[in-house]
């Protein structure tokens, strides 16, 4: 569905030398990125800002043109096929909406339908399905400038979907969005992901929703792809560990270890300590924790994404 061979974007900017002289200096946004992304699936495409993440998926929608290389969505070339690629690719900004802002969200869905030339059939059946995972109804009739940031996010959602693409690419979808229309758009998307009918390009800084939708994980840093492939591949590139958080009757005795962990953390009472697993298995460390000491509650903790990520920045 999705080609990038050696695809780069540069942009000129000005640079201050001097009280009045101003020098051009090419910034490379992305620098030789190369993706082959298949029907269905869905893919986390992260990095830090300015990493070069929006600028690709503009190249992919056509909104930018490439400074050089190769890039394809649905068999065509963004740019110069820019309006067949709209009638197939459905696209949601965090921050731009595709709705009328005076007009009740009903309307902008039903406008929506003769802009892309969508047979009323069809369209009702997507728009009856999107009310029934997006619950909807409660506020299709009021205007969207009504509308609070959930319920605005989930008409946008709707509004990409209307038309039938076979690709959707999304922008910090959930950015700003409370807990539970959060997992109310999370939820939808997995249902999405699911029937396998589209695929799924996901640029966010929330890592939850990475863990929640996409198998497969891209990670772009400085315009270049530092990794692609699964999260446990991250995990296991940059050495994450899970865990063993335990609340003791007594504290640990000096010198205490446990084979094939690190203690990495004791409270100020010495009643809770946490083990890293570095070579063993959580049901050997469990065992071993046990039968040294009195354990009142354990819990093994999986290793956080957003650590990983960070480490990944930092080192580079």
């Amino acid at each position: 569905m999705i080609k990038m061979q050696d695809l780069k974007k540069d942009f000129t900017v000005r640079v201050k030398a001097g009280r009045f002289r101003r020098l051009k200096r090419t910034v490379a946004a992305v620098d030789g990125v190369s993706l082959t992304i298949e029907r269905g699936e869905m893919v986390g495409y992260i990095g830090p800002n300015g990493a070069g993440k929006s600028t690709t998926l503009k190249m992919l929608t056509g909104v930018l043109t490439p400074s050089s290389g190769e890039v394809s969505v649905c068999g065509l070339t963004p740019v110069p096929q820019r309006t067949r690629l709209a009638l197939r690719i459905g696209v949601v900004f965090g921050q731009r909406s595709q709705l009328w802002w005076d007009l009740p969200l009903r309307e902008s869905f039903e406008l929506l339908r003769h802009v892309y030339r969508v047979p009323a059939a069809g369209h009702a059946t997507r728009l009856r399905r999107c009310r029934d995972l997006l619950d909807l109804d409660e506020f299709l009739d009021t205007p969207v400038r009504q509308l609070s940031l959930g319920q605005r996010m989930r008409g946008e959602l709707t509004a990409a979907l209307l038309h039938g693409p076979e690709v959707l690419f999304l922008d910090e979808p959930t950015i700003g969005l409370d807990v539970v229309s959060k997992q109310a758009v999370r939820s939808f998307l997995a249902e999405l992901g699911r029937t396998g009918d589209v695929t799924l390009v996901l640029t966010t800084h929330d890592l939850a929703d990475i863990e929640r939708l996409c198998e497969r994980l891209v990670v772009i840093d400085h315009g270049r792809v530092v990794h692609d492939g699964s999260i446990e591949a991250l995990h296991a590139r940059y050495g994450s560990r899970r865990s063993l958080v335990a609340d003791l009757d007594r504290p640990l005795p000096d010198g205490f270890t446990l084979d094939g962990t690190t203690l990495t953390s004791v409270t100020a009472n010495g009643h809770r300590v946490t083990f890293t697993l570095d070579s063993v298995t959580a049901g050997v460390a469990v065992a071993g924790l046990v039968a040294a000491v009195a354990v009142r509650d354990l819990s093994v903790v999986e290793p956080d994404i957003e650590d990983v990520v960070a480490r990944l920045y930092t080192e580079r």
